[in-house]
């Protein structure tokens, strides 16, 4: 296990699922206690009806109640955000969304993953969004790389994929929340300010499937070797041949791994694994 890897308790709360570890599984309560910034209006410009420019004091007066807010908001530093993705329109799409918040501002992009850990160590942002899927080193192994050069690097992995295990890869190598690109605009707004003051985002969603992988019973390393060539077809006499163990040791292997995924039979259990994100099928294929 990775050097930031993390573990995870699960337990019901109110009939819902929960995940501890300051895990977030609300729908936002926060967003009431964002201020808004209002804009002076003419009449509080320190000008007559008759043009003529008031005195200095009556002028002070009224600016100062314009002052506090507006000073707040441009004195406060903006929030830096990182954004990684293979496809350009996804890429521009948040960067857009980002770039129009007065208090936000993308400092640099990526499609790749060793991109984005090389960028993101050279500039250090607030918070990085990262896709789970991209070429040359995927999402979670950009944030264990990234968290071993800055241990309080604040990333969010943002997929379109809702497997359980990509969700328990990516919190245990260090992420700090994990989005749907679904997730409506605000709430993105939202990750960001969470996720950059130390707080973690998860959609209830999410949560639930990691709850449901957290109470799941792991595979050994052998079993998932063993699993995945059972995945490519082979049989029990081809896959000890493949790690040089003895057929019954494979049936041993095999036991355990039935046990483990609640499943009766070869077949059910590639299915329960793809289903969870233990076994990729496309890279099966390629294989």
């Amino acid at each position: 296990m990775a050097a930031n890897a993390r573990t995870f308790d699960y337990h019901p709360v109110d009939g819902h699922h929960s995940v501890v570890k300051r895990m977030r599984t609300d729908m936002n309560p926060a967003r009431a206690q964002i201020p808004e910034i209002s804009r002076p209006v003419d009449r509080l410009r320190g000008i007559s009806r008759h043009g003529a420019r008031q005195s200095q004091a009556g002028s002070n007066e009224r600016e100062s109640a314009t002052l506090p807010q507006e000073a707040a908001a441009s004195q406060c530093e903006a929030l830096t955000v990182f954004v990684a993705d293979q496809h350009p329109v996804v890429r521009e799409g948040l960067v857009a969304l980002i770039n129009r918040q007065a208090d936000m501002r993308v400092v640099g992009e990526a499609s790749n993953g060793r991109e984005a850990v090389e960028q993101f160590i050279a500039q250090r942002p607030s918070m990085a969004f990262l896709a789970l899927r991209m070429p040359v080193m995927d999402g979670v192994d950009a944030v264990q790389a990234i968290r071993e050069k800055v241990p309080t690097a604040r990333l969010v992995i943002f997929t379109s994929y809702q497997v359980e295990e990509a969700i328990y890869r990516a919190l245990q190598a260090g992420a700090s929340g994990y989005v749907l690109k679904d997730t409506p605009p605000e709430d993105l707004i939202e990750c960001i300010r969470t996720v950059s003051n130390g707080g973690t985002w998860i959609s209830p969603a999410v949560a639930a499937k990691l709850a449901k992988r957290v109470a799941a019973r792991d595979l050994t390393p052998r079993e998932m070797e063993v699993l995945r060539l059972v995945a490519r077809g082979k049989s029990n006499k081809e896959v000890g041949v493949a790690l040089n163990i003895s057929e019954a040791t494979v049936k041993v292997h095999m036991t355990h791994i039935l046990e483990k995924l609640k499943v009766t039979g070869r077949t059910e259990a590639i299915g329960v694994a793809v289903k969870r994100g233990l076994v990729d099928l496309e890279a099966v294929a390629a294989a």
